[in-house]
């Protein structure tokens, strides 16, 4: 076990930052301020696999960091048993107990002005869930038609719901459109453009958009042409759970409030299935214990939409789960609905237009018998679509004569009869349009290793969906990255997925994905996640890129069937071959709730998909499911109904499957030749400059110098080396072996220590500034070599550090990417003298200011004074009563040996 000095010293100096420490009596899991804890005469420990720097995350002043460095590294063993390393408990759910179910609203004149604020507090009475949901309105927004905001614990969340005043003319469809953004500020971060502004929507947040439309855009009134905006920010965030189901509930909240014509409340729930129990909106640790993530919206009613993924969960646990989640929304509708009778404005309807009376009943007795004609016809896609078109003209000559001012309102009748017919043939006869069984799957043909040069490739087709798809390995420098308000999250694997206009033979914009397609892709993409080997076993980072060739119902499950084979071709040794599929459902009245005349369909096709009610995709393997998704276009899917999908859909799961295992059985047994070796090894963190270098010089002259493809080093000091040449990736790890043990004083610590060679040229001159050559880059701050040694090498230059809080005038969260980014291996510097433990001290901030003001000249008799301001952070300058605790602390190490 070793001690990290400068994670020590983090621990130590920090109030802000938990450590673990023990007692003279023996192990404590002690958390808080460790300054208080030293005082009591606790002693430090090292934590997490020996190395407490894996527990911290602050800033390190910087003469404690280096007195504890000429401690620690003397003479103290630092080794210690192992019966004293304080060890992690392992996970158990505990869930505290809560009110019943509730919920109340209040009314106060605490508006600005004096207005009316109406509060909706809601308990949702699931165990471990003790935060309730507070709505609240009339406070914030209130030019808006209809604002809220959705507070739980610390998160607070903005929705608002706006509309045009005046009806688009002539489009026969609904204009909604819909924003959601984590603003960095809710968790007191700053984003990282270069601007500092938050900008374009990411991918999650994209995501979170969809979540919002798809439960609303069937609730409301049909015939409702305003121009409808749903916006959401995220204003506070707690990180203890996710805000997505606060997102759906928020701006269905503030929908509901308004005078859009929202048909019924609607609300959202999270539900996770940890240690055998479904948990209500879990928390983010909760979740990472979870075998399921299902993200559900409906009414009180029915259900609405759901999506999510899950680790191999049977159909029945999935519909445990749902209605789990839906009990959850149930509560929430019903406060909803109380909160709109007092605070709620009436709904517009006055501006729909009323349907013509008589047009659907003649439009049924014209051309019903030309649209069975059609759907009784062995016709491929295209002849399909001209018919269909052919059918539009002949029904436009019939009626626009007589109905001159009504055209959207023939084309709405003529869609309804060709819904109407399409049901009936199915419930009577169980025979689709094509001609296909409700359960037949469409023709299936699948290849693997289409591509030489690429890792993995593979060409599924399913009817007139097919795909292209491939897969690349690489080092963990492919990861993907993502910044979130939650941190910087890594993917080691993601899939992409393509729709080019030509899919579908049409012309069109190419370019950055659109929303479907990130939707689409993510989907896909969590289907696959369960069978991944573990990276332990596996430390290839994975990338699948879905092309849709062309489409006609469920491009997306085909991106799933044709990623797996992908995958299988590459050589990734996945647990089980995954296949989705696509469910559409029928109903004679699309308007109202499924019931039980409904009529379920597999694998739908893109004009049942436009005529039906509902789009259910399911993907799993043979044993269960992995992910899901749920779109309907009625008032709501019961149940009943959603059971009968489920195990319709596990049936033609099986199907595929088995198709697929035509075309390769199991993943291949040996990787191509075209994937680059990896080869895995440890450091000490203190090492990871020693690697790297000056602004990356090191690290590019070993892949240089030994022909890799790569170096990566990761914070915790795992270093991956790829390439194709063994022998020379060898010899690279024996290289970086040399490096990291050659470092001196921050070696191997508690061994024989050389002294070093003092600086023998002169002193530095407080005030002036120099510029120093970058010797050592630290979350703590940079080491520079500020002042030259002597020529013949007898004695080295003089070195000095810049504090991270030197470095910049505004903060500076990530030294190293800071550094990296600047793209220089100096810094101008001044020097501004010895801390309190004799240690030279430099600003790169001082040089900063001093030239904001305008000087520019580069020595003087001392550092510039600072005036006051309330902007500055106080000084990180230790008391000399904290030093003291410091050595008391270190006085109890020595004791340990």
């Amino acid at each position: 076990m070793r001690f990290s000095l400068y994670a020590l010293a983090a621990a130590i100096s920090s109030t802000s930052t938990d450590a673990f420490v023990v007692s003279p009596s023996g192990i404590t899991s002690c958390v808080g301020s460790p300054i208080i804890q030293s005082k009591q005469n606790y002693r430090l420990l090292s934590t997490v696999n020996g190395d407490l720097s894996e527990t911290i995350d602050g800033e390190v002043e910087p003469s404690l960091a280096e007195a504890l460095e000429e401690v620690l590294n003397g003479d103290i063993d630092t080794t210690a048993k192992q019966d004293e390393v304080v060890q992690e408990e392992p996970f158990k759910l505990v869930l505290e107990e809560v009110p019943p179910a509730s919920y109340s609203v209040e009314t106060s004149p605490t508006a600005p002005g004096g207005g009316s604020v109406h509060t909706l507090t809601i308990n949702l009475g699931a165990p471990g869930h003790p935060d309730p949901i507070v709505i609240q309105t009339g406070k914030i927004g209130r030019q808006a038609s209809g604002a809220v905001t959705v507070t739980r614990g610390d998160s607070v969340l903005y929705a608002t719901a706006s509309r045009d005043k005046n009806a688009k003319e002539n489009i026969d469809f609904l204009p909604l459109s819909v924003e959601h953004q984590e603003r960095f500020s809710s968790a007191g971060l700053t984003s990282g453009a270069f601007n500092k502004r938050d900008g374009r929507p990411a991918e999650h947040e994209i995501l979170v958009c969809r979540l919002i439309d798809r439960p609303l855009r069937p609730l409301i009134a049909e015939g409702w042409r305003h121009e409808t905006q749903l916006l959401s920010w995220i204003l506070s965030y707690d990180g203890v759970r996710t805000c997505d189901p606060l997102a759906i509930t928020a701006s269905a909240t503030a929908l509901w409030l308004s005078d859009v014509p929202l048909i019924k409340p609607v609300a959202a729930a999270m539900v996770g299935y940890i240690e055998g129990q479904f948990v209500l909106n879990p928390t983010v640790e909760q979740m990472k214990h979870s075998r399921l993530n299902l993200m559900i919206a409906g009414t009180k009613d029915a259900v609405m939409m759901i999506e999510g993924a899950a680790d191999f969960l049977s159909e029945q646990e999935m519909m445990e789960a749902v209605t789990f989640g839906h009990d959850a929304i149930k509560i929430q509708c019903a406060a909803i609905e109380e909160l709109g009778k007092v605070a709620g404005k009436e709904k517009k309807y006055d501006s729909i237009k009323p349907h013509v009376e008589g047009l659907s009943e003649e439009m049924n007795e014209k051309f019903a018998a030309r649209v069975d004609e059609i759907f009784n016809s062995d016709i491929s896609k295209e002849e399909l679509s001209a018919a269909m078109s052919e059918l539009s003209k002949a029904v436009m000559a019939e009626f626009e004569e007589k109905y001159p001012d009504d055209e959207l309102e023939i084309k709405a009748a003529l869609k309804n009869l060709e819904c109407s017919r399409m049901f009936a043939k199915a419930k009577a006869k169980g025979i689709r349009i094509d001609g296909r069984k409700l359960n037949e799957v469409r023709q299936i043909d699948s290849e693997a290793g289409l591509f030489p040069r690429v890792h993995g490739s593979a060409l599924f087709t399913r009817g007139q969906t097919q795909v292209v798809a491939t897969a690349t390995l690489g080092d963990s420098g492919m990861r993907q990255k993502i910044d979130k308000i939650s941190g910087m999250e890594e993917k080691r694997f993601y899939l992409q997925y393509s729709f080019p206009p030509s899919c579908v033979g049409e012309t069109g914009r190419v370019g950055a994905p659109g929303r479907r397609e990130v939707g689409h892709g993510n989907l896909a993409e969590r289907a696959l996640v369960p069978a991944l080997p573990d990276e332990s076993t596996f430390p290839y980072t994975i990338r699948v890129e879905s092309l849709v060739t062309e489409s006609n119902g469920s491009s997306s499950m085909a991106s799933v069937c044709g990623g797996c084979l992908a995958l299988m071709d590459a050589g990734v040794p996945i647990k089980s071959p995954i296949a989705g599929i696509a469910m559409g459902m029928l109903l004679g009245d699309k308007h109202g709730v499924s019931d039980e005349n409904a009529v379920i369909v597999s694998d739908i096709l893109g004009t049942e998909d436009a005529l039906g009610t509902m789009d259910f995709k399911v993907a799993g393997n043979k044993e269960g499911i992995t992910t899901f998704q749920l779109d309907i276009k009625c008032e709501g899917l019961t149940l009943d109904i959603m059971k009968k999908a489920l195990e319709q859909a596990k049936e033609g799961r099986l199907h595929i499957l088995g198709e697929m295992e035509k075309a390769l059985k199991e993943p291949r047994a040996e990787l191509p030749a075209t994937v680059p070796k990896m080869r895995t090894m440890k450091i000490e963190e203190e090492s990871i400059g020693k690697v790297i270098g000056p602004g990356g010089r090191q690290i590019r002259a070993l892949i240089e110098d030994f022909g890799l493809e790569n170096v990566d080093v990761d914070e915790d000091g795992t270093v991956q080396i790829s390439g194709f040449d063994i022998e020379k990736m060898k010899k690279a790890e024996e290289m970086i072996t040399l490096l990291t043990s050659s470092m001196g004083g921050k070696g191997g610590r508690g061994g024989d220590k050389t002294p070093k060679i003092p600086y023998a040229g002169p002193e530095p001159e407080e005030g002036k500034i120099y510029t120093g050559k970058i010797t050592g880059i630290h979350d703590f701050g940079v080491f520079l070599e500020f002042m030259p040694g002597a020529e013949d090498g007898s004695s080295p230059g003089l070195e000095g550090l810049c504090h991270v809080s030197e470095l910049h005038v505004e903060r500076v969260r990530n030294c190293e990417g800071f550094v990296k980014s600047m793209n220089t291996e100096t810094l101008e510097v001044q020097y501004i003298g010895k801390n309190n433990r004799g240690k030279h001290s430099l600003s790169r901030k001082n040089v900063l200011e001093t030239r904001l003001k305008g000087d520019g000249k580069s020595s003087g008799s001392g550092p510039p004074k600072r005036s006051a301001s309330p902007k500055d952070p106080p000084s990180a300058e230790m008391k000399k009563e904290e030093i003291d605790v410091i050595a008391q602390a270190i006085e109890s190490v020595e004791e340990l040996n």
